[in-house]
């Protein structure tokens, strides 16, 4: 059977992460960064051009993580993570405004113990996965994230 790669991509900068809202989302719903591999692109470059497009951002130190099988429809998640590329300021960061409602970025405090309204990727999700291994790397009790419901 066919199956799409897709990528998905944790950004961050310093001690923050940027998540997404999608226009089609309700509010207050945050992911990261996603989007399928074009013909002819490598997963790394796809990362580079999805984040370039939703964002309006650079990135760069591009680090494949894990992958996860995504019915949604017929996918493999290629999860990765990169770094806000030198000479970009985190501010400038600009949503595409037929994809993306808001870009926000999130300190680990703000995902560990997310305000009232705000909602993450469900646990079974590859997003979530990797936004709890971000969280967790600087928790010194090593905790992950309250669920927050919902599917990335």
């Amino acid at each position: 059977p066919r199956t799409d790669p897709a990528v998905i991509v944790l950004v961050e900068h310093e001690d923050r992460l940027l998540l997404g809202s999608n226009v089609l989302w309700e509010t207050g719903r945050f992911s990261l960064l996603a989007g399928f591999v074009e013909a002819g692109e490598s997963a790394e470059q796809a990362v580079v051009r999805e984040v370039g497009e939703e964002a309006g951002i650079r990135v760069d130190d591009v680090r494949y993580v894990a992958s996860q099988p995504w019915p949604f429809p017929r996918s493999l998640m290629l999860g990765f993570r990169a770094r806000l590329a030198p000479g970009v300021h985190p501010d400038d960061v600009i949503p595409e405004p037929e994809e993306i409602s808001e870009l926000r970025w999130f300190t680990r405090d703000e995902l560990r113990a997310p305000a009232p309204g705000l909602l993450l990727p469900g646990t079974l999700s590859i997003a979530r996965w990797l936004i709890d291994g971000w969280v967790a790397e600087g928790d010194d009790h090593g905790e992950g994230l309250e669920d927050a419901g919902g599917v990335s």
